[in-house]
């Protein structure tokens, strides 16, 4: 009965809900929006060039983090079908020893306005869970969501600063594609049919960023000689403090994050 009321109320209100909604106008501050990046140093890498340059490290938390829950997908038979073993909440991702995953690394200044690539991210509804849980896109390089299961998924991008969105993907294979004009850090979504789905996009203007693995490792490559600020952002921690690096042709460096259990 839940799932017909849904379709029902998604018909009355597709003009509305469905595609593109409206701007909001005022740019919150802080680690929750994250806003744009600020105006490039003369050190700072011309748009459009990469280098041979790489800043890497590892990210970890400090103190006992939240134990995650398993995800219990009882309300969706198709969602329980494809879930053989437990299934954990994503938010926060550490082992045993503090190493963090699913971090977003990203350089914040020092070089800005590099042109979207041609290929599109793949964000997929799979197992009624997001795929992957963090990811990374440029402005205006496309955003293809995929619903791979044969059950209703919604994909509702909440974005503060880019417009939002709110998706119907009723069937298997339903692909819908979008992108973003501006800069935010992050974008959270989720799934208006499937409570426990959600997950953390990062809207930059620049290729130089990665995703922290289960070690809590993470690498940037490409890198121009210059002058970057770095920030670590985490889907319940926020942003981490910035640090600053100068890196010359052929240079390698670490940088270290560490977030405060909360």
């Amino acid at each position: 009965m839940a799932l017909k009321k849904y379709l029902a109320l998604l018909a009355v209100s597709a003009f509305v809900a469905v595609g593109c909604g409206s701007k909001e106008d005022d740019l919150s501050s802080g680690t929750s929006s994250g806003g744009g990046s600020s105006a490039s140093s003369s050190s700072s890498a011309p748009a459009g060039k990469t280098g041979t340059a790489s800043v890497s490290g590892k990210i970890t938390l400090s103190g006992k983090g939240p134990i995650m829950q398993n995800i219990d997908f009882a309300a969706d038979a198709t969602c329980k079908s494809q879930h053989s073993t437990p299934f954990k909440d994503q938010t926060v991702e550490a082992d045993a020893k503090g190493n963090l995953a699913d971090v977003f690394v990203y350089v914040k200044e020092g070089a800005d306005n590099y042109p979207a690539p041609s290929s599109p991210v793949v964000l997929t509804q799979k197992g009624c869970n997001y795929t992957p849980h963090v990811f990374g896109i440029q402005t205006k390089q496309t955003l293809q969501v995929v619903n791979d299961d044969p059950t209703l998924h919604n994909v509702h991008c909440m974005a503060a600063v880019n417009d939002q969105f709110n998706l119907a993907q009723p069937s298997q294979g339903t692909k819908s594609e979008k992108s973003f004009d501006k800069v935010e850090v992050p974008v959270h979504f989720k799934c208006d049919v499937h409570g426990w789905m959600h997950c953390m996009a990062c809207v930059v203007n620049n290729p130089f960023f990665a995703i922290s693995g289960t070690d809590g490792t993470f690498k940037i490559s490409n890198l121009p000689a210059g002058s970057y600020t770095l920030v670590a952002v985490q889907e319940k921690y926020g942003e981490s403090e910035p640090q600053k690096v100068e890196i010359k042709d052929g240079e390698s460096k670490s940088l270290n994050f560490t977030f405060a259990a909360k």
